[in-house]
């Protein structure tokens, strides 16, 4: 399987990159961002790119992949709609309208969130934006489409937050990790990236995926 990852120096995707990584039958990982990952091995390939409404200049590098994981995102805090609308929803669309235009068979799996509202009407400001994102890439002509919508997500195995205060947060509630990660709203990083792999290679039969089933598909690998 051949894949694309988008945020992979975020915490979401460092998750899946380290997983797809480990895992076999992944043979090639291309990440693109504003930055790279730093990290060396065979099957990894990254490109840095500034604008990501615009990949043109890389299309014949992200053509013939399986799949495809994207993990950007940004908190809502402080922003206006108009703004938290351009770059969880136009950023999103055009970087998918892309992709499956030059992959035709591509799973592309959207890391959203829960609480996120479908109806696309609700007082939420984020969840409504979330919402109409993935309906909209619900709609697009990719082999299948998956929405992917944790809690709260643990990280392990050196995957580390950049947002300082919540890298702290996860610091301080370490020793509790065992006890929450019993909670059907909590999930590891390592089970995240294991159920975007499972979902791209496998499929599923929800396009629309919560913590407890990320739990499930997580163990089928």
């Amino acid at each position: 399987m051949r894949v694309i990852i988008f945020g992979a120096t975020g915490m979401i995707g460092q998750s899946v990159l380290r997983e797809c990584l480990l895992d076999e039958k992944v043979q090639e990982i291309v990440t693109i961002g504003r930055n790279r990952t730093g990290q060396q091995h065979q099957k990894l390939n990254e490109i840095e790119l500034n604008d990501l409404t615009n990949l043109s200049s890389i299309e014949n590098k992200i053509t013939g992949f399986d799949a495809c994981f994207y993990c950007l995102g940004v908190s809502s805090t402080g922003m206006n709609e108009e703004e938290y609308t351009r770059i969880t929803y136009d950023i999103t669309l055009s970087v998918a309208s892309t992709l499956s235009g030059l992959n035709p068979q591509i799973t592309f799996v959207y890391v959203s969130g829960s609480g996120t509202d479908s109806s696309e009407n609700g007082r939420t400001m984020w969840a409504r934006v979330k919402g109409k994102t993935e309906n909209a890439l619900l709609r697009l002509p990719t082999k299948a489409a998956y929405m992917f919508r944790p809690g709260v997500i643990i990280p392990l195995h050196g995957v580390k937050s950049k947002t300082k205060w919540y890298q702290l947060f996860y610091d301080v509630m370490k020793p509790l990790n065992p006890l929450l990660l019993k909670l059907n709203s909590v999930v590891s990083s390592e089970q995240l990236g294991k159920a975007m792999i499972e979902v791209a290679r496998n499929g599923y039969d929800d396009p629309i995926i919560e913590s407890n089933q990320l739990k499930k598909l997580s163990r089928r690998t």
